[in-house]
């Protein structure tokens, strides 16, 4: 018989890789790439401002898994394990009677591409996954590691491939509370063919249509790739689709809890010389969304919200207490009346391409870099150097650095303070920052008050 405890409610991560938040069409992509999305994100809670605190794919994941910063961690940049000695949300919902399962996607192994030894698989009982998906894998070749590490090789396109084995998961678990994370690649690109490979005639679908305002101004390799990009977050939303589509007629749906959201964005090429790890919202912002439980009719938050936040929030919405070694704070309260201590800032840690360090108000973003031969280790460094200043309000698509002008060095002081501020709360040591060379800028002087929005 299909579960009928409504205290103790399924879980599912439907994780995509380097989605931007602007595929969506509740952020206004008017293309219909993901109208399953849209509906669960209207029907349940939308997190309308969801930010990354790490962009790129191995920290992002390292924090997914454990409610802390990568630098608490440890895993600041890809090709550093995830420690065994680290509690993960499968030993959190393991210890309050759940079966867990992890399919796709792991990233947090440094031995090979592909299989996982058990002790690197961070608490999960069911396995059939390949640490670096896009290795072992093509778009028409899916090829993960089961419980035994022997592979499994998978027929379809790999979205549809991965979508069928969770579909399987659920099925089998449908008598017992169950917690599945489920880590896909797409729409991350194929590194071996620096391409983005949709569905067959998905790219031509999508190739010269509508265009993200910042990618229109800074051109990178938006024209070569966007199309076969938006072609495989379309056939994400189709199995969004199909896997609400079978927990509805497993009679799952309603107590089950889903959490879809992104390791990191895209910038394709604009903003450095690949696709991520940089400030920018096109590295940082992700779509999330989450459905059933407490979250149907949750409406729309408009808080920032880190993805460190997520942890806990799931914990927290299946009644498990949030561990406080967590860095991160559930979302919950946000629908349940709200919360007045509420961050008004999310923080952001930055590796390989760049050390870096940057905090997003609701108005302005600002960041930092660590000059050269200054923490080129990745973890960090003891000296920074302001990078950018942007005015979101003004400009939403950051084609302006105001950095170093002086009509708005008190903007940029009121930064610094946050970035330090947030920066000693994640566990790091408080950093000197230098300010910018100084110019004029022909504005107006922000006043103090717009200065801390």
């Amino acid at each position: 018989m299909p579960q009928t405890d409504a205290k103790q409610p399924n879980v599912i991560v439907f994780f995509t890789d380097q989605q931007r938040w602007d595929t969506s069409g509740l952020h206004g992509n008017p293309l219909d790439l993901t109208p399953n999305f849209d509906r669960m994100a209207q029907q349940g809670t939308h997190v309308r401002r969801s930010f990354t605190c790490q962009p790129v794919c191995g920290p992002a994941r390292s924090c997914l898994q454990t409610g802390l910063y990568a630098t608490t961690t440890g895993c600041y940049r890809n090709g550093i394990p995830l420690s065994p000695d680290l509690k993960t949300l499968a030993h959190h919902f393991g210890d309050a009677g759940y079966k867990t399962g992890y399919i796709g996607k792991w990233h947090l192994h440094s031995g090979s591409t592909g299989p996982v030894p058990e002790e690197h698989r961070g608490g999960y009982d069911y396995w059939l996954a390949s640490n670096v998906l896009e290795m072992t894998s093509d778009a028409y070749q899916t090829r993960l590691f089961n419980n035994d590490n022997q592979p499994v090789d998978l027929p379809g396109y790999r979205v549809d491939a991965v979508t069928d084995a969770v579909i399987r998961y659920v099925d089998q678990q449908k008598n017992d509370p169950f917690y599945l994370f489920t880590s896909y690649i797409e729409p991350h690109h194929q590194n071996h063919l620096d391409d983005y490979p949709p569905p067959d005639g998905y790219r031509e679908r999508y190739t010269g249509k509508w265009i993200p305002p910042d990618l229109a101004a800074l051109g990178g390799s938006t024209h070569q790739h966007l199309g076969g990009y938006y072609g495989m977050v379309k056939r994400l939303d189709e199995a969004l689709g199909r896997l609400l589509d079978a927990l509805r007629s497993l009679s799952l749906l309603e107590n089950t809890i889903i959490l879809f959201t992104s390791d990191h964005g895209c910038h394709f090429k604009t903003r450095n010389s690949e696709y991520k790890r940089s400030c920018h919202e096109s590295s940082i912002r992700v779509p999330t969304a989450l459905y059933g439980g407490d979250f149907i009719g949750g409406g729309q938050i408009q808080q920032l919200v880190s993805l460190v936040d997520l942890p806990p929030t799931l914990l927290d919405a299946a009644g498990i207490a949030v561990p406080d070694e967590m860095q991160g704070r559930s979302i919950l309260p946000l629908i349940q009346g709200g919360t007045d201590d509420w961050e008004e800032e999310v923080f952001v840690q930055i590796s390989e391409a760049q050390v870096g360090r940057a905090v997003r108000t609701q108005r302005w973003k600002y960041c930092v870099d660590a000059p050269k031969n200054s923490g080129r280790s990745g973890a960090g460094s003891d000296v920074y150097e302001e990078q950018y200043l942007y005015d979101l309000q003004a400009d939403p698509y950051e084609l302006r650095n105001l950095i170093g002008n002086k009509s708005h060095e008190n903007v940029a002081q009121t930064m610094r303070e946050r970035l330090i501020r947030r920066m000693v709360d994640a566990g790091e040591d408080a950093p000197t920052i230098e300010p910018a060379p100084q110019k004029g800028s022909g504005q107006r002087r922000v006043t103090d008050e717009e200065a801390k929005s």
